[in-house]
């Protein structure tokens, strides 16, 4: 086989195997169980998210697959990702997103430690401010920035002892990192891969109106916001992504 062949093989390999991993939500019911569980773990449980540029990026890069993929449970984040699942014809379940989703867990896990590792100040700040104020008022907050060694998050990790671990470092850092954090770990807890979650809360990103969300066009108000750092994201990732979903989607029809 040759090497560009044996390339294209493997992302196929990836994409199936993460697509059968994910784990969809089809209610609001369901949805509500879902959190509850996740706001009781019995030992270190890390929580990821999969979207269009995650499964882009792990077409690319062996590394971030290991990451992801090893996580305990990953969720189906985005549009792009309901494209892909209607494609295959299985139903694609409820948006779970974690600019949605983070904030209903961190609500949870009020009166327990939380912490934020990831970004930089003054976000980073301004999110503690917003969790202490708003979301978590009963829970004492621990931060750090995201530019630190692995190892040193999990020694301050295991000096606060927090049952809640969110990472806002970006992909794939932050998959990276949560991996490490789970084997190094010995107590019960949740580490979420949140992405932009931290500078959300912090005021650093704003959200798209909520009918913007609805249509699924969220990616478009954030591509407006930040064209420059996005635009390899959004303008040739979706595409790229659209061409492989058809492409998986095709060799999956040949098969049945």
């Amino acid at each position: 086989m040759s090497s560009l062949a044996k390339t294209s093989t493997d992302w196929r390999q990836r994409w199936n195997q993460l697509i059968n991993k994910i784990r969809r939500v089809q209610t609001q019911e369901d949805r509500d169980r879902l959190l509850d569980y996740l706001s009781s773990p019995a030992a270190p449980f890390v929580l990821a998210f999969a979207n269009a540029h995650a499964m882009n990026s792990l077409a690319k890069s062996s590394a971030f697959f290991d990451a992801l993929n090893s996580a305990d449970m990953v969720l189906r984040d985005g549009s792009g990702m309901a494209t892909l699942y209607k494609l295959l014809h299985m139903e694609a379940g409820l948006n779970l997103n974690g600019t949605d989703l983070i904030p209903n867990l961190i609500l949870r896990f009020n009166g327990r430690g939380i912490a934020f590792f990831g970004t930089q100040n003054p976000y980073l700040e301004k999110c503690r401010d917003t969790v202490s104020k708003s979301l978590a008022p009963a829970s004492e907050v621990t931060t750090a920035h995201g530019f630190l060694e692995a190892f040193k998050y999990a020694d301050l990790a295991n000096r606060k002892q927090p049952s809640l671990i969110v990472l806002g470092m970006g992909m794939p850092r932050q998959e990276q990192v949560a991996a490490i954090l789970r084997s190094e770990l010995s107590f019960p807890c949740l580490i979420v891969c949140g992405g932009a979650i931290i500078d959300f809360l912090g005021g650093k990103a704003s959200r798209a109106p909520a009918w913007v969300r609805k249509a699924g066009l969220e990616w478009v108000f954030r591509l407006a916001l930040e064209p420059r750092r996005l635009f390899q994201r959004y303008v040739i990732g979706n595409p790229l992504f659209l061409s492989r979903a058809l492409r998986i989607a095709s060799k999956s029809s040949n098969r049945s």
